[in-house]
C-alpha cells in the first residue's frame, strides 16, 4: 500500500516560515479544489483506497537535530515493509532523513531531485540541518549511487565544487532537455521541491527563482519516468505565499502524479 506522511516541519528554512503549513493545504485541495481525482495517466487517486494517508507527523521537540531523528525513526518504521512513502513538506531539510532512511533499505539508491537550488551547501549558516544542504549530508553517507539534479538555476562557486566532489549531476535550465531520463537507474527515489517551477506557475514558494521548468515541462518528466519510484518527496510549497491555492492546485497535481507513477 501507498502511504502519505505530512511533514509539517520548517525552521531549518533559511528565509521565509510557511512549509510547515503545506500538508494540509495540498490535501484540501482534493475536496476544496477544482480538479478531479484522475492522473494524467488515467488513474483514479482516492484517498483511503489508492493510498492510506497517515496524517502529519507530530514533534516533540523542534530542535533540528532530534527532528531529524524522529523523522527518520518514522520513516524506516512506514517501509520496512515494503510499503512506499510519499512524504509531503515541510521545508527541503526533511528529505535528508527521509532519504537516508531509504538508503538504508534500499542499497544503491539512486536520486532524482527536481529544484531550483543545489542544496549542496556544507554548512549553511552555521546550521547543518539547513535546507540548504540536505544533500550535502546525504552525499557524504557515502550510502547513496547516484544524484541527478534538475532545473537548476542559482548555482553559486562553492556548491558547483560540492557537485564535483560528490560526483553530482547537474542539468541546469540553461541545459535543459529530456535526455537525463535515460540515465537513471533504479531504485530511484524522486525528491520535488517545488520552486522547480518559475514562480509564474507556483508563487507559493519561500524563495521566487525566475527561469524556472512550466508546470507542463515537470509532469511531462514524470510521466516519462523509466522507473517506478520507490519513494519520493514534495516540498518547500508556502502556503503563506500562494495565490487563490494556485500553487496548492499544482501540488496537488503533482502528487496525483507522484503517486500514479508509485503504484
Amino acid at each position: 500500500m501507498l502511504k502519505i506522511l505530512g511533514i509539517p516541519y520548517d525552521l531549518n528554512s533559511s528565509f521565509l516560515r510557511g512549509p510547515g503549513y503545506a500538508p494540509n493545504r495540498i490535501r484540501a485541495m482534493d475536496t476544496e479544489g477544482s480538479a478531479n481525482r484522475f492522473s494524467e495517466n488515467g488513474s483514479e487517486i482516492i484517498p483511503g483506497e489508492t493510498y492510506s494517508d497517515l496524517g502529519d507527523l507530530d514533534f516533540p521537540s523542534i530542535e533540528a537535530e532530534k527532528v531529524y531523528h524522529h523523522i527518520k525513526t518514522e520513516v524506516n518504521a512506514q517501509i520496512q515493509n515494503g510499503d512506499k512513502l510519499l512524504s509531503i513538506g515541510g521545508d527541503h531539510s526533511v528529505s535528508f532523513p527521509i532519504i537516508e532512511a531509504h538508503a538504508e533499505k534500499y542499497s544503491g539508491l539512486n536520486i532524482l531531485h527536481f529544484d531550483a537550488h543545489g542544496d549542496l551547501y556544507e554548512n549553511f549558516d552555521g546550521n547543518p540541518y539547513s535546507h540548504a544542504s540536505p544533500f550535502a549530508r546525504l552525499m557524504e553517507t557515502g550510502k547513496i549511487a547516484s544524484l541527478t539534479q534538475v532545473g537548476l538555476r542559482t548555482l553559486n562557486t562553492h556548491q558547483i565544487e560540492q557537485a564535483k566532489k560528490y560526483g553530482v549531476t547537474q542539468i541546469e535550465m540553461r541545459d535543459l532537455s529530456d535526455s537525463f531520463l535515460n540515465e537513471l537507474s533504479d531504485p530511484l527515489y524522486i525528491s520535488l521541491d517545488i520552486d522547480v517551477l518559475d514562480p509564474a506557475f507556483a508563487p507559493g514558494v519561500s524563495h521566487h527563482e525566475p527561469g524556472g521548468l512550466s508546470t507542463r515541462q515537470l509532469i511531462d518528466f514524470l510521466l516519462k519516468l523509466p522507473h517506478k519510484p520507490i519513494g519520493a518527496d514534495l516540498v518547500e510549497y508556502n502556503p503563506k505565499r500562494d495565490l487563490n491555492d494556485m500553487t496548492a492546485m499544482v501540488g496537488y497535481k503533482l502528487m496525483k502524479e507522484l503517486i500514479e507513477k508509485m503504484i
